[in-house]
């Protein structure tokens, strides 16, 4: 479960980044792309500056939204629900992790420390493992 200190370190990170939301973005699908291109085809109809939006606004909500998890659960749920029928796998989620944490890296720059990294992973660990097991693969 996440600390008080985590979230905190996951909040004050994200403020950092959300006011470059569109460069973080592209940073993010570039990254995601390079790691495994085999995810490429899962937006061949998505404008992906659109998906950009939807991805930062999804973030934001989730960040924001760390001291309230009776709220934020069922949305995650839902959202894994949904990418299952996307065709998105439960291996898909170790490449996510590996984009947005290069993503976070280069938007933070110095401010990416170690303990920023780590809560990092906690919350995404927690949200993914949500989202997996709601898809029920």
């Amino acid at each position: 479960m996440l600390t008080e200190q985590q979230k905190s370190l996951v909040q004050s990170s994200w403020a950092k980044v959300a006011p470059i939301s569109e460069t973080a973005a592209q940073l993010f699908y570039s990254k995601l792309f390079e790691l495994d291109p085999a995810v490429k085809p899962l937006f061949k109809s998505t404008d992906l500056k659109e998906q950009g939006e939807k991805l930062m606004k999804t973030l934001t909500l989730a960040v924001n939204s760390l001291n309230n998890l009776e709220t934020l659960v069922p949305i995650v749920q839902q959202l894994g629900k949904r990418h299952k029928e996307y065709g998105v796998t439960p291996s898909h989620y170790d490449t996510v992790a590996a984009a947005l944490l290069d993503t976070l890296s280069k938007g933070l720059g110095d401010d990416f420390t170690p303990d920023t990294k780590a809560a990092w992973v906690e919350t995404y660990t927690v949200l993914s493992k949500t989202m997996i097991d709601a898809a029920e693969y």
